[in-house]
């Protein structure tokens, strides 16, 4: 399913945490936060056009930002530009 963000919003994929710490203890699943971090995968016309974010680029976002959504049973989050804190690279 093709998914085409508005607006100036971008589709994101969260990147997976490590779970085991530098010690080598395990951290279960359950006790994990959801990664702040994730891979740009669309992004609106307005900010192809304003040039600020490619699709592809890793990015860092606010802990309580954007809205998640399913799409092909794989899970995503749609965040407002402004909810960027950053880019990775």
């Amino acid at each position: 399913m093709k998914f085409k963000p508005l607006g100036e919003r971008v589709l994101v994929e969260r990147l997976e945490e490590e779970s085991k710490t530098s010690s080598g203890i395990i951290i279960p699943d359950n006790a994990k936060e959801k990664p702040l971090m994730g891979k740009v995968i669309a992004i609106s016309k307005k900010v192809a056009d304003d040039k600020l974010l490619k699709e592809g680029e890793t990015i860092v976002f606010g802990k309580y930002a954007g809205s998640e959504i399913k799409l092909d049973s794989k899970e995503y989050i749609v965040l407002e530009i402004k909810d960027v804190l950053g880019v990775l690279g």
